[in-house]
């Protein structure tokens, strides 16, 4: 029972994250061509953030032991997505109309649209066609490099708003006494990227 509960929860949360993703890919493709890149973001922004917060679960399926996914390998993805969701695009208006905004957009959701199309397929049948797992494998050779780029030039493009804005850092002097610069901190991630991106591909 326990086990085909598992496969029923997982099986639908791999459905309801794909329509979410595919949702986000069809107002993507739409807006560009009709309207131009620079409405792409405010065309996707509510799905985006919904359907790439609801990857936090992964998380979470990890350290309770239902997938088999190392939460070490999970958790570096998912956060540095989340931050460009929320802690760049979300945070900062003048990024969303530049035209990296498109290829990030599509990216991702070309990479979650056929990942959760492969994982609730096996969940749902105990395996998926062989299509289906070839794509699986082999489209990220493509969609990870164009999603990554789009990540750091995204990044490398806010910085300029994030140190003139001062937002989310903390001065000193404080109640806390304790300094946080947000700008720094946004060049300690565009460095991370660089063996997290290596580590991935090998």
């Amino acid at each position: 029972m326990a086990a085909a509960l598992k496969r029923a929860y997982l099986a639908v949360y791999n459905r309801a994250v794909f329509f979410g993703w595919a949702q986000v890919l069809y107002h993507a493709l739409t807006t560009l061509l009709q309207t131009g890149h620079q409405d792409v973001y405010a065309a996707v922004e509510r799905p985006l953030q919904l359907a790439q917060t609801a990857a936090v679960l992964e998380i979470l399926h990890g350290l309770v032991g239902l997938v088999r996914s190392p939460v070490s390998a999970t958790l570096p993805q998912i956060g540095s997505r989340l931050f460009v969701t929320w802690g760049i695009l979300w945070s900062f208006p003048e990024t969303r109309t530049h035209m990296l905004v498109s290829s990030l957009v599509i990216s991702w959701s070309v990479t979650e649209i056929i990942r959760y199309s492969f994982f609730g397929t096996k969940e749902l049948l105990g395996s998926a066609p062989s299509w289906l797992l070839w794509l699986r494998y082999s489209s990220f050779l493509i969609m990870y490099p164009t999603g990554i780029s789009s990540e750091l030039g995204l990044i490398y493009i806010a910085l300029q708003y994030i140190k003139a804005s001062g937002k989310y850092s903390l001065r000193l002097p404080n109640t806390w006494n304790y300094s946080f610069d947000y700008f720094y901190a946004s060049i300690m991630v565009l460095l991370i990227y660089v063996p997290a991106y290596f580590h991935r591909i090998n």
